[in-house]
């Protein structure tokens, strides 16, 4: 991805929400995401988010793509109308390019298409959102050493990593169906639980975590059997967007062995509703390095350009507002600042080591990066690293306390990226509360 008209950090809009620097979604945005209104029964379709609207693309479906978009868009204004975005990511990214160029140049300050688009507008305070695609499948990583040596010194002081992690890209199968979208609140769940002197019991999870990921969805396919080369793999992902693994760690204690991960993941996994396309990162592009002391990476995970731009500075925090805090009308607290330049291995890597085997990718494919935890403490990015294994209790503004969530949690991801001579672009947030446990 190269920088283009569309970056100008002095672009403005007809929007004027769009403009002001506390906006996640100014001109040089421009992400997608699945809505209709609050509590009515029309069709979901696709959106493009500009200030504080949403930009109904069935309605400029409906207006004439030609009359409004020109011709060379027809086919992607459809494909982004639809109620799910698979047939807009399985496109390319030249015409995924086309469509960006084409919106960024209807909603500048001065476009003519302003009287005709402005009736295409939704107040994103009067919408509801779904999940933006069908999710064939759901694949987790684990790209943080930080958070990989944090967790395994709980476990294994003197040799918290795997002989494997700097080596490869490891990952799990996750459940594509429990994907819900920022805003549904879910179930504490219930799990065999062990203890040390005791036999397994059926019981609801008591160490429930949040996990601060980013999700990578998949866009152009690969044929079954045909590797995707690194320097091919950016071409595959159609966007990002904000990710929490909710993980319930005393199910994962006593059931990860041999195989991993199971239902101490699978009941949930929230993401939030806007993608924002590879093509708005490409300002906040930043060079990947290895200590000089570690393993480098493969030459199939090696690439120029992967190494000249292949990290990604996004600014991610985490923040939890507990019941008393909402019944007292007090915000969310923050926990939680990172960013994903901190990550050990880069989207490309992970394209190209899930493929190597003959791995088919399919649009709307989900990849977490896993817990994007930085090199300090304040930068932890799940509450068993915080409370080091719920040993060291975590104390919010208001005094309460917390090892693991607690019912009526929320957990509140926000995201951006920023750099002088490039406009700020944000993800919005990811949000879902824990309610109590159906009973067992």
């Amino acid at each position: 991805m190269v920088l283009n008209e569309t970056h100008d950090a002095s672009l403005q809009s007809w929007v004027a929400s769009a403009n002001t620097s506390s906006s996640d979604f100014p001109i040089q945005n421009l992400p997608f995401a699945v809505f209709r209104r609050t509590g009515s029964n029309e069709a979901w379709r696709g959106g493009v988010a500009i200030g504080d609207q949403v930009l109904d693309m069935a309605a400029v479906h409906q207006l004439g793509t030609a009359k409004v978009l020109g011709t060379e868009v027809q086919a992607q204004v459809e494909a982004a109308a639809q109620s799910q975005l698979n047939t807009l990511m399985a496109m390319t990214p030249a015409q995924w390019s086309a469509l960006r160029l084409a919106l960024s140049r209807a909603l500048r300050a001065g476009a003519k298409e302003e009287t005709t688009l402005k009736a295409c507008l939704v107040p994103q305070s009067e919408v509801e959102y779904t999940v933006p695609a069908q999710v064939g499948d759901y694949t987790d990583f684990y790209t943080s050493v930080h958070h990989a040596t944090n967790v395994g010194k709980l476990f294994r002081p003197t040799n918290p990593l795997m002989e494997n992690y700097k080596w490869v890209p490891i990952g799990y199968h996750g459940r594509a169906s429990s994907i819900r979208v920022s805003g549904v609140d879910f179930k504490r769940p219930n799990g065999q639980l062990k203890t040390p002197d005791a036999d397994p019991v059926l019981k609801p999870c008591s160490r429930l975590d949040y996990e601060l990921e980013l999700g990578i969805y998949a866009g152009t396919a690969n044929g079954w059997g045909d590797a995707i080369a690194i320097e091919d793999a950016e071409n595959h992902i159609f966007g990002l967007c904000l990710l929490n693994d909710w993980s319930a760690r005393d199910v994962q204690a006593w059931e990860y062995q041999p195989l991993g991960p199971f239902l101490s993941k699978n009941f949930a996994t929230s993401i939030s509703p806007w993608i924002v396309t590879l093509e708005a990162l490409a300002p906040y592009r930043t060079a990947f390095t290895r200590p000089a002391e570690d393993p480098q990476p493969l030459p199939y995970l090696s690439s120029a350009a992967n190494s000249e731009r292949g990290a990604l500075d996004v600014q991610l925090t985490v923040a939890i507002q507990t019941e008393k805090m909402r019944a007292a009308g007090e915000a969310a607290a923050q926990i939680t600042r990172t960013s994903y330049r901190h990550a050990y291995w880069t989207m490309a890597q992970l394209i190209a080591h899930h493929t190597v085997n003959g791995c088919d990718l399919q649009p709307g494919d989900l990849l977490g990066t896993g817990t994007l935890s930085g090199p300090t403490e304040a930068e932890a990015g799940a509450l068993l690293e915080i409370t080091e294994g719920g040993k060291k209790p975590l104390t919010l503004p208001n005094g309460e306390a917390r090892t693991f969530l607690l019912d009526g949690d929320a957990v509140v991801f926000t995201g951006w990226c920023e750099k002088p001579g490039a406009a700020r672009i944000g993800f919005g947030e990811c949000r879902a509360t824990v309610l109590p446990a159906r009973q067992a």
